[in-house]
């Protein structure tokens, strides 16, 4: 029998327009859309979330929060395998994992609250703050405008950001450098190409790159191509650090990706690999592989896990998701120092739905 059952599961979709076109290597878009959960045990209400598709909520409502209602609140690896097991015939990456992963970052948010206990002291804390990299630079936006935004970070004191790169090859170079210059030499600056580029192009240009002091080249191909990160990361210019990852929803992701020697930094999505569940899969891996891990995207959602996975090294700031963040949630932190803090005051992941500021976005 469980002594404190689930008693209820609620999802909702938002989309939230940008505030501005953005574009990286491959997509463009102008608005981002947040499937948020929340979860009722003991008299105590939790939250979690994943930025997906519409559908991923519509999953969530008619199967995957029959599969948890009724379990214990205080066994949330129980249901991620329930819910796994659930979706066998539908197919595991995509969908399925981003919505099992906002069911999941609610479930571990609704122990802890039951608790009484910050969810990163539930975790095992190792740190005190989570490093952050500002994330940015969008190739829809001017020179001027990619200045603004990466200067702006560094003087906020984050001391590395990251730009958007591969829309139009022969103008990268410039634009790094016009970055370059914004942030000027002690600032690291990170580029991604979101798989843009072919193997030799990306060879090429990231020897370019490192004359500028690039220092971070993520999917500079594709994520799905781990022999050609492979190549940049054993021919690619020493000192740049080759990322991939954001793309793994299970842990057989990572394990291949590591196993190939495909990166120097692997990262890894709760909102997208299974949830903090799958997230510290991912850290195990990197243990035992002796490399870091760099959380991808929702900053304020990783807090709880960056603070407690030892090789953990920064979250991304992205601009989207720290903007949207702020605009929901009551709770979600403001960089001090170039990191984020967990609020020890707070049980759970210290967020709460800001309702009536959420309704009007409501899909």
């Amino acid at each position: 029998m469980n002594a404190t059952p689930i008693e209820k599961l609620e999802v909702s979709a938002f989309t939230i327009p940008t505030d501005q076109p953005e574009s990286d290597g491959t997509i463009a878009w102008n608005s981002t859309t947040i499937v948020i959960v929340e979860a009722e045990a003991g008299g105590r209400r939790s939250l979690g979330y994943s930025y997906a598709d519409v559908a991923t909520a519509k999953l969530i409502d008619s199967k995957l929060k029959h599969v948890v209602i009724g379990q214990s609140a205080h066994s949330p690896n129980e249901c991620f395998v329930a819910m796994v097991e659930s979706i066998r015939n539908l197919g595991r990456p995509g969908i399925c994992s981003m919505a099992i992963s906002a069911i999941d970052t609610s479930l571990w948010d609704l122990q802890a609250k039951l608790l009484g206990t910050p969810l990163v002291r539930l975790f095992g804390q190792v740190r005190d703050v989570m490093p952050l990299y500002g994330s940015g630079g969008f190739t829809s936006y001017t020179n001027e405008k990619l200045q603004e935004q990466l200067g702006g970070w560094v003087e906020q004191g984050i001391p590395r950001v990251k730009m958007k790169i591969g829309r139009d090859p022969q103008a990268d170079p410039q634009r790094v450098a016009a970055a370059r210059e914004a942030i000027l030499e002690d600032a690291e600056l990170f580029v991604d190409a979101n798989g843009a580029y072919s193997r030799k192009q990306a060879l090429a240009l990231s020897y370019v790159f490192s004359e500028l002091d690039v220092s971070w080249f993520e999917e500079p191909v594709s994520s799905d191509d781990l022999d050609g990160l492979r190549l940049l990361r054993d021919d690619g210019p020493p000192g740049m650090d080759i990322a991939a990852g954001e793309y793994g929803y299970d842990v057989t992701y990572f394990h291949r990706m590591l196993s190939a020697g495909a990166v120097d930094v692997l990262q890894a999505d709760a909102t997208r690999c299974g949830g903090y569940t799958g997230f510290l899969q991912a850290a195990v891996l990197c243990e035992a592989h002796h490399l870091p891990l760099s959380s991808h995207c929702a900053p304020a959602l990783h807090i709880p896990v960056g603070c407690a996975t030892r090789p953990f090294r920064h979250a991304e700031y992205f601009h989207d998701h720290a903007r949207i963040e702020r605009m929901f949630f009551d709770g979600a932190p403001e960089p001090n120092d170039g990191a984020l803090r967990p609020d020890l005051d707070r049980p759970g992941n210290g967020l709460v739905l800001k309702r009536k500021d959420a309704e009007k976005f409501a899909v």
